[in-house]
């Protein structure tokens, strides 16, 4: 059997700020109507003997990658939940300790949830030829033939003289993000692989090479995921025991040292989609090389791309410029710069902005609001509940709330009083008075509501009932 371990704890940062803290780029639709996660979920279809995934990631998205997965019918899914970030090392012991307890020495098969592989059919021939040199005992890394000299990502250095029938390689050396020159020479060399990032192994051989070579990793995840509980469909690790796991990388803990690893060249249109100059290339293209993604005019431009989600953005001339428009933030870089980004973020958390975490639009387990006017003492939400869902039962002590439906219908609970409330009517929730809204329809529920008080943060709830497990 081969379990898929899906990684989906990663942040994006580089593609702000489409992608935030709080909703990475492997929850986000960019290519396409499918996420990046249910996208990497959906290219296993079709490989024998596969068996529904174990997804990590991160707690803070639980409801996120349940409900992207229930929408692909993944509803057999394993979702571990990290409760502190700890690199790859940690977070692969924990879905091979969880697979071992599930089935005698399965095959993993470990993916990034924010990998981007055009040839589908090409990537599962290669994943049977991991799935082979696992089966002898191998650790298989997929080495991805570069197409250029490329700086953003690591590389591994094959023996090309001692092939496996030609299908795989032994692996002399991994080696960090080069600068120009160093990669051009390892384009020349014909040995060198970009570093995918994904793996292939038995659970046996993985861990005893992990007890072998990184003890402690091991020997904290089983700690932590010993004092794991259930919790609704997730399995929740212990966050003290998980916290002392070393933050280590799976390259630095065990691909560097084990002489058991094996590189499978790929050459599947793969992307780890890491900037967006990367999601430029992917893009579809005009003839004068530009990319425009939403509402958008151009006039003579060259090499450039805009992706707008709200508003019309014009431009007139520009070349090799990217052009990001989200409600709450605009990015305007040159797309030689693309890897700079990363240094905006690092301005927003100096500033104690929010931009980095969250978009004007927030989700919750329950749908999601988007504040759409905030001034002082007031504040707009558009709030969207979806079907059979409520908010959690709970008590402001400085705001009240006005809620107008403007779609759908809602079941309104206020003190004692319960009230059903049609498209165009409302009602008031003074201050102080418990309250919940719930959508007992069919139907996604659309309100407007107006907050008014003196504190408007979203930590004045005191919640007395929901059905998400929030405190």
């Amino acid at each position: 059997m081969i379990i898929p371990v899906i990684m989906a704890g990663g942040s994006g940062t580089r593609l702000w700020p489409l992608s935030r803290q709080h909703y990475p780029k492997q929850l986000l639709k960019l290519f396409g109507d499918k996420t990046m996660l249910q996208q990497t979920v959906l290219r296993l279809t079709g490989i024998p003997d596969i068996a529904p995934p174990i997804v990590v990631c991160n707690e803070e998205h639980r409801f996120m990658v349940a409900e992207q997965l229930q929408e692909i019918n993944q509803r057999d899914a394993v979702i571990i939940l990290e409760p502190v970030a700890r690199n790859t090392a940690p977070a692969i012991a924990l879905a091979a300790l969880q697979a071992r307890s599930m089935e005698t020495n399965p095959t993993l098969l470990v993916l990034a949830a924010d990998h981007m592989i055009r040839d589908v059919h090409e990537f599962q021939r290669v994943v049977s030829v991991a799935v082979q040199a696992a089966a002898e005992g191998r650790i298989a890394t997929f080495g991805v033939q570069p197409t250029h000299p490329e700086t953003g990502y690591g590389y591994i250095k094959t023996d090309t003289g001692k092939s496996a029938d030609g299908v795989y390689f032994p692996v002399e050396q991994f080696v960090e993000k080069p600068d120009l020159a160093t990669a051009e020479k390892y384009l020349a060399a014909g040995c060198y692989y970009w570093n995918s990032g994904m793996f292939v192994f038995n659970t046996d051989v993985f861990l005893s090479e992990m007890e072998h070579y990184s003890p402690e990793v091991i020997t904290t995840a089983e700690q932590a995921r010993t004092l794991a509980v259930r919790d609704l469909d997730f399995i929740r690790i212990d966050r003290d025991a998980f916290a002392k796991a070393p933050n280590i990388s799976i390259d630095y803990a065990l691909m560097e040292k084990s002489q058991k690893v094996v590189c499978v060249p790929l050459n599947a249109g793969w992307s780890d989609v890491g900037d967006w100059k990367s999601f430029s290339d992917l893009s579809d293209k005009d003839s004068a090389n530009n990319s425009f993604i939403g509402d958008s005019i151009d006039i003579g431009s060259t090499d450039t791309l805009v992706f707008s989600q709200d508003k019309l953005v014009a431009t007139v001339g520009v070349k090799n410029l990217m052009i990001i428009n989200t409600p709450d933030a605009v990015l305007v870089a040159d797309k030689s710069q693309a890897q700079q980004v990363k240094a905006v973020i690092a301005h927003i958390i100096q500033q104690k902005r929010s931009e980095h975490l969250q978009h004007r639009e927030i989700y919750r387990p329950w749908g999601c609001y988007d504040a759409i006017d905030t001034g002082e003492r007031y504040q707009v939400n558009r709030i969207r509940v979806k079907p059979g869902a409520s908010l959690s039962l709970q008590l402001h002590h400085h705001r009240a709330e006005h809620w107008i439906v403007v779609k759908g219908t809602a079941l309104v609970q206020k003190g004692d009083e319960v009230t059903l409330l049609s498209e165009n009517e409302s009602t008031f929730i003074p201050i102080g008075t418990r309250h919940r809204l719930s959508n007992p329809g069919k139907i996604p529920l659309e309100i407007v509501e107006v907050q008014s008080g003196p504190y408007l943060q979203d930590d004045d709830v005191i919640r007395y009932e929901d059905s998400y497990g929030r405190s």
